[in-house]
């Protein structure tokens, strides 16, 4: 799953970000309304921490950029202003939940996974797709009941694949969910084609049906009938 973060505190920021990615998530931060508006208009998140107060700018003109573009991300506002105002503006303008300054970060992080299962899969802790079983909170998969040993990258394009299943996804939308800003910085897509090949050979080898359609040219599509 990919976070951004909109935080200007350099030190909460980066306890936030260490936390975060030990939890297994792709976290890209900004520390201003300017860095934050040009992720928030370019890329795509699973989920968006934003901070109200910010330099050169408000963060809940980011709920609004959010918004206006029909981002599919999860918005949490965390935010040392703890007045009701703030917080009714906040979700009136569309963001999912509100945290409060100083928050405990294993809160913060279960707020993030309720957020991502209700809005990608109707709040089910288990994600049932014939014979695969994701258990999302332990990040475990099992096959036919059987449990799969992939890495931290096969399981999250399993996921990918499956928040976005019967659609075509471009290797570029693949590459930024799976490594945020370095995607980048890499020459060729490559890498996608070796972690999805053994992603396929780790599900078939428990008895899991080839779901995955290469579109040539293009990227592929999770097709499930």
């Amino acid at each position: 799953m990919k976070i951004l973060l909109i935080e200007d505190d350099p030190d909460l920021r980066k306890s936030i970000k260490q936390y975060l990615h030990q939890e297994g998530y792709i976290v890209e931060s900004a520390s201003d309304f300017v860095k934050a508006s040009e992720k928030a208009g370019v890329y795509d998140y699973d989920c968006v921490l934003v901070d109200i107060t910010l330099p050169k700018g408000n963060g809940l003109d980011i709920v609004k950029l959010l918004k206006e573009n029909n981002s599919k991300a999860g918005i949490i506002i965390i935010s040392a202003k703890n007045s009701s105002d703030d917080k009714i503006n906040g979700l009136d303008l569309g963001a999912d939940d509100y945290l409060a300054k100083p928050f405990n970060l294993a809160e913060l992080n279960s707020r993030i996974k309720a957020l991502i299962r209700r809005r990608n899969f109707d709040g089910n802790k288990a994600i049932v797709v014939n014979e695969i079983t994701i258990i999302t909170d332990e990040r475990i998969v099992k096959v036919n009941n059987e449990q799969v040993a992939l890495t931290a990258k096969e399981y999250d394009l399993l996921l990918f694949f499956i928040s976005n299943k019967n659609r075509v996804v471009s290797k570029n939308s693949i590459a930024e969910h799976l490594w945020g800003d370095d995607s980048d910085q890499m020459d060729s897509h490559d890498f996608i084609y070796v972690h999805l090949r053994n992603l396929r050979k780790k599900m078939a080898e428990k008895g899991c049906a080839d779901y995955v359609q290469t579109i040539y040219g293009i990227g592929y599509n999770f097709k499930i009938s």
